[in-house]
């Protein structure tokens, strides 16, 4: 199997799949970025998983890590699977399952409509999850440190029925972790980074930006009013699920359910998750908690709520902040709701019907 993207979560995912006894082949599209990987492919792995993985195979040749490829797991920034998907579609000769961790919002849509363009003749399966199965950390080039696996995260192909299959085709070491969706707006609208990660970052720009400061991004950047208004952000997400048919859970109960803790807010639940209790901010704007939470989270979130009438004004509010802060037009820049309705033959765009 494949693990594109040698980042915190690839890094992750390929040496927690190398130490259950998978055979795994990482790529990355920067070679100088795994460098000290091609000298010598062992990724040490700390925290919950710990061992040293050493790879089968570590390849910038992105023809080289398809081949074979039985099942493919993207865990690069959903700003880069559309170019991503078309990349594959030149180099993918036959069938395979590709799973996206995560989609962000409307993720496997977006990713099919892409591929589609220039393989018309090869049919993947693509699949999206809510949320990456591992809260991590790359500590170096060749480490990660896994804090917490989140239990019981959503997945979802185009097509629901097909979702419990996926999972029984995962590594065993997977199959645990995850849940069949409903459909597709379990893990689209359910996708709960971009409630969790762009209203802090933003609200701390000073601090972020800060050269003196580093502080712990959860556990201090939000505060007791920053959870409040990011509750908010919450709720117009859960008006847009319950609005399309298929409710979703808030992100309070999220971390409750997904990490096993207690707490009648989300403050208290973020203050008493433990796999948060060292991770840092970032020390710059440019960074995915934006510059990929945005754009795709936010922004198809925002026109799937206004195409069905709502005002979604506390994710407006966000995305204009993010944008005049940056000085880039998220909304041009970001997933193009009505271009992936556009595409003919996916089902699940009919939810906007």
């Amino acid at each position: 199997m494949t693990v594109l993207g040698a980042g915190n979560s690839g890094l992750a995912m390929a040496a927690h799949l190398t130490l259950e006894g998978n055979t795994v082949t990482l790529w990355n599209r920067t070679e100088q970025h795994i460098e000290k990987l091609l000298e010598n492919p062992v990724i040490n792995c700390s925290g919950v998983i710990n061992g040293k993985a050493r790879i089968a195979l570590v390849t910038s040749n992105l023809g080289d890590a398809l081949e074979g490829a039985e099942m493919v797991f993207v865990t690069t920034p959903a700003f880069s699977h559309a170019e991503l998907a078309k990349k594959i579609g030149y180099a993918l000769l036959k069938p395979t399952t590709i799973v996206l961790n995560p989609g962000r919002t409307f993720g496997a849509m977006e990713f099919i409509h892409s591929f589609k363009q220039v393989n018309a003749t090869v049919n993947p399966i693509v699949a999206e999850t809510q949320t990456i199965i591992y809260t991590c950390r790359k500590t170096s080039d060749r480490a990660v440190e896994v804090y917490a696996l989140k239990n019981d995260v959503l997945i979802s192909t185009i097509d629901a029925n097909d979702n419990q299959a996926l999972i029984t085709s995962m590594p065993v070491c997977l199959q645990s972790m995850f849940i069949p969706a409903k459909s597709m707006i379990e893990t689209s609208i359910g996708n709960v980074g971009m409630i969790l990660h762009c209203a802090p970052i933003l609200l701390n720009v000073g601090w972020v930006e800060s050269p003196e400061d580093n502080f712990c991004y959860y556990r201090t950047g939000i505060s007791p009013t920053i959870a409040r208004f990011i509750e908010k952000m919450d709720q117009e997400r859960m008006e847009v699920a319950e609005k399309l048919g298929t409710p979703v859970e808030s992100v309070k109960e999220w971390m409750k359910r997904t990490y096993q803790i207690e707490g009648n807010s989300l403050y208290q639940v973020i203050q008493n998750n433990l796999a948060y209790e060292s991770i840092q901010a970032p020390q710059t704007l440019q960074h995915r908690y934006i510059t990929e939470d945005i754009p795709m989270g936010l922004v198809p979130l925002e026109a799937v709520g206004k195409e069905i009438g709502l005002e979604m004004k506390t994710i407006q509010l966000v995305i204009d902040l993010a944008s005049s802060l940056l000085d880039i037009d998220f909304r041009q820049e970001g997933r193009n709701l009505h271009e992936l309705i556009k595409t003919n033959n996916i089902s699940a765009y009919k939810i906007l019907q």
